[in-house]
């Protein structure tokens, strides 16, 4: 019943706010499975959907144990899509506008420490996950940004790197030395995989057999490393460290937002929240 009215939604998604392909993909398994709920709820028309059948499918998630936080997801993916839906005058009342929003417990990112950054910095990697790690702490990057950067936007000369974020949305990040030289090794490694394969790629990260580096692939080598630390981590969490150590060190918020590429400083603020624990959590150790 609403397969068409969602192709054309997330076709928009895609096209006119330039949502990334996975955000496209979860806001599409999101409506497709309220799809199939309200077909066996016998709801054969767009004009037939009320506030009812939405909080029917809401319970019928929180039956099935879905957590707070995907249960959330669904919400928000179902809000956007009536919304769209209202303002193109498919129907002529929103039911979705009144749906709340489950609480969600107040959590903290995970974030390591400097002596632990320096710690997994210092492990024996091989050139190609020392340039990546150096990347995703030296700029805090994403790891879609990450594997999306092409050789030519990288600058070691002015220390640049420009990425793309979320909503297609463009941004330079300065990076250290530190970084430039894992990075410049690496290039050197990478010119002679290209020539080996006779490669016509334009991203920067490349495996041995020359195909792409993947997000699967830089999660499983962080989650590897963080085994030396005992802990699990993922490249989020280099990339909250990143964030946290700069305002602990006195960076601007705005600065740190830009960084990120926050498009809300809102978002930002949660690292102020971060330090301010950690400092706390110091302090106390220290006077028991």
């Amino acid at each position: 019943m609403l397969i068409h009215y969602i192709a054309a939604y997330t076709d928009y998604l895609e096209i006119e706010r330039g949502l990334s392909q996975n955000t496209i993909l979860a806001y599409r398994t999101d409506l497709y499975s309220l799809s199939d709920f309200l077909s066996e709820q016998n709801i054969k028309d767009i004009t037939q959907i009320q506030r009812i059948h939405l909080n029917m499918y809401i319970k019928n998630l929180y039956d099935k144990k879905y957590t707070p936080v995907s249960i959330t997801r669904e919400i928000a993916s179902i809000k956007g899509f009536f919304n769209w839906l209202s303002i193109n005058e498919y129907i002529t009342h929103n039911p979705a506008l009144a749906i709340e929003q489950p609480k969600l417990p107040k959590k903290l990112p995970k974030v390591l420490s400097i002596e632990e950054i320096t710690q997994l910095l210092s492990t024996n990697m091989s050139i190609l996950d020392k340039a990546v790690f150096e990347l995703l702490y030296a700029a805090g990057l994403r790891v879609s940004e990450l594997t999306d950067i092409k050789i030519n936007n990288v600058d070691l000369k002015t220390k640049n790197i420009r990425c793309l974020g979320k909503g297609s949305k463009e941004r330079m990040v300065p990076i250290g030395l530190k970084a430039c030289s894992a990075i410049n090794k690496y290039i050197n490694e990478r010119d002679y995989t290209v020539k080996k394969y006779k490669l016509n790629t334009k991203y920067l990260f490349i495996k041995d057999n020359g195909k792409k580096l993947t997000r699967q692939d830089v999660y499983r080598f962080i989650n590897h490393l963080g085994k030396i630390i005992d802990k699990n981590i993922s490249p989020h969490t280099i990339r909250h460290s990143f964030a946290t150590h700069l305002l602990e060190n006195g960076a601007d918020l705005r600065v740190v937002q830009e960084l990120l590429g926050h498009s809300d400083v809102s978002t930002t603020q949660l690292y102020t929240h971060i330090s301010k624990k950690r400092l706390k959590d110091i302090y106390f150790s220290i006077n028991k």
